[in-house]
């Protein structure tokens, strides 16, 4: 009860920093014109955001890297707070924040400007980064490779373990990404999976990756102060990116990575609907499968509203990851 306080009680901590942050960030962004650029293809309503500022996910990357460091550097002073393992995800966030700035520094203001970072550069990155996040898990976390529902004992993957965790990683970054298109959305379902997680992780005794995922929860949530509808900051690629691949890491951690369809049921949906989009459009020869994707855009185009997306998508997303937290521990 005392560990649920405590993470409790950083997500309080780290949703007041963000919220604090976020004045200053605006005008910062404001100030460089970071504006958000709007595909033509899209739904005409998503033309009144054009301009919007967007790198927002540097309001809840600095407070999670903030908090997570103060509190290990407690730990010198006997104080264990949070423990070395969170240094991991930590790195990853940062790291894959860092390919999400840089490419959309290059969508808003760099040399290829509407475009973005080269999707094969950009790929490349992000495996490279997920390789050595694998390694990390594996052979210096050393955690559990993967736990069956019901099972006590972890199920030993050998060689296979390496290449499964770089597609999680890499293929959640790119999720939640697809997720990031609609006023508040991704921030809603990022913290409802990572609040699940932090879940499993408290019942699993993992009491310092609960904590750093409750301390997500609650970054987000000073994101989504600023993001509701009608947005005022989008989190773009720099939040997105680094969010679906924290994500993938922390499920590693716990070894219930199985789940991830389950608990992140709509970041998956999102990325399977353009894996289906562009399959049966190469194999029609032209036709879609959907009327436009990612799979959002599809429901917008049905004639469903924006906040009716974002709030059924989201209720959708939290059932499933109350069922992902039951089928944990049956």
């Amino acid at each position: 009860m005392k560990d649920a306080s405590l993470a409790l009680a950083l997500s309080g901590i780290s949703f007041m920093l963000a919220v604090i942050w976020g004045s200053p960030l605006l005008r910062i962004l404001r100030h460089y014109r970071i504006g958000k650029l709007i595909r033509v293809e899209e739904p005409g309503a998503h033309m009144v955001k054009m301009g919007t500022p967007t790198m927002g996910g540097v309001m809840f990357i600095v407070p999670i890297t903030l908090l997570t460091i103060l509190l290990n550097a407690a730990s010198l002073l006997n104080f264990i707070v949070l423990g070395k393992s969170v240094l991991l995800p930590l790195i990853v966030l940062l790291s894959f924040g860092l390919i999400g700035a840089i490419d959309d520094w290059e969508g808003v203001r760099g040399q290829r400007k509407g475009i973005g970072m080269r999707a094969r550069t950009k790929l490349a990155l992000q495996l490279l980064v997920g390789f050595g996040a694998a390694m990390g898990l594996k052979y210096v976390l050393g955690v559990p490779d993967l736990y069956w529902p019901g099972a006590e004992k972890a199920i030993q993957l050998g060689g296979w373990y390496i290449p499964i965790a770089v597609v999680i990683i890499v293929g959640m970054s790119n999720a939640v990404n697809f997720t990031d298109g609609l006023d508040g959305l991704a921030g809603l379902i990022s913290a409802t999976a990572f609040a699940a997680y932090g879940a499993v992780a408290i019942m699993q005794g993992q009491v310092f990756l609960a904590r750093f995922c409750f301390t997500v929860v609650g970054s987000l949530f000073g994101f989504l102060w600023w993001n509701a509808h009608p947005a005022e900051l989008f989190m773009g690629d720099t939040g997105s990116l680094a969010l679906g691949a924290t994500l993938g890491v922390v499920a590693l951690m716990t070894g219930q990575w199985l789940l991830l369809p389950l608990i992140a049921i709509i970041p998956v949906s999102e990325l399977l609907s353009v894996v289906i989009q562009v399959a049966y459009f190469k194999i029609t020869k032209g036709k879609r499968f959907f009327k436009m994707t990612p799979i959002h855009l599809h429901f917008e185009l049905l004639g469903w509203s924006e906040t009716q997306v974002v709030q059924r998508f989201w209720l959708v997303g939290l059932l499933c990851a109350i069922l992902g937290i039951a089928v944990a521990f049956v």
